[in-house]
């Protein structure tokens, strides 16, 4: 498993273009990777991705976790901002961008009990219209957004349970224990091929931050390798961890 992190150049014309179209983003990723991966590459190669805000506004983080390691020179030149141009090093600098690491053996040492501080974007929603048809079928229904606190905390700690970690405070309702579940504003975009209205895509982003506790091991590792409910080729389900003291 590889997680990569990479500072995106934001006077690039193709980045300007992939943060305002959340489909654009997802396509430009997928050129990382090679090409030959069947009908669903972003799911072969293990790909999931977040686009976060740096401290400095209008700098952009990406990250990056895949099970096949990305090969970045594939995508523009240009969508990568030059650290030793914008640091002022005279000297080739010490920082690669982006930069990638292997972290299976990390995620393989994690065990029950473990603490970590987590970061996650979600699109936390509910299907509704799911009764039958008129033909005895049940339909899928749609998705909506979740609109207030106490139930995007309801659903993360439904996911936690699914994939072997518990919210360390939530147990008390939303927000206990420093749990933060912070909207974001919508993402657009069009889905691959769509050529009307019917097709576009708004997401609704909420940013949950917090401590989590692992309950098992196996499954957690799992839920980090999978990612976390839905839109998780548009920038959502990417789970990132880091220790904290229990």
């Amino acid at each position: 498993m590889y997680l990569s992190r990479a500072l995106l150049n934001p006077i690039s014309r193709a980045v300007r273009a992939d943060i305002a179209d959340i489909e654009g983003l997802h396509r430009t990723i997928m050129r990382a990777f090679p090409d030959d991966a069947g009908p669903h590459p972003r799911k072969a190669h293990g790909v999931l991705f977040r686009v976060d805000e740096a401290v400095q506004r209008g700098r952009f983080v990406l990250l990056v976790q895949s099970a096949t390691r990305p090969d970045f020179t594939r995508l523009p030149k240009d969508y990568f901002l030059d650290i030793q141009e914008d640091l002022g090093f005279t000297e080739p600098s010490p920082i690669e961008n982006p930069a990638i690491r292997e972290v299976g053996s990390e995620r393989a040492r994690i065990g029950a009990g473990d603490f970590f501080r987590f970061r996650l974007r979600a699109n936390p929603t509910r299907r509704i219209d799911t009764k039958s048809g008129d033909d005895g079928k049940r339909r899928n229904g749609r998705r909506v957004e979740l609109r207030d606190e106490a139930s995007r905390i309801g659903w993360l700690r439904r996911k936690a349970e699914e994939g072997g970690f518990a919210l360390c405070g939530a147990e008390d309702g939303a927000g206990a224990g420093g749990v933060s579940a912070v909207e974001e504003r919508k993402l657009t975009g069009r889905k691959s091929g769509a050529s009307d209205e019917r097709q576009h895509l708004t997401l609704a982003p909420v940013l949950f931050e917090g401590r989590l506790r692992v309950t098992d091991a196996s499954r957690f590792r799992e839920a980090l390798a999978a990612g976390i409910g839905p839109a998780k080729a548009y920038g959502f389900g990417l789970l990132s961890i880091a220790p904290a003291q229990g």
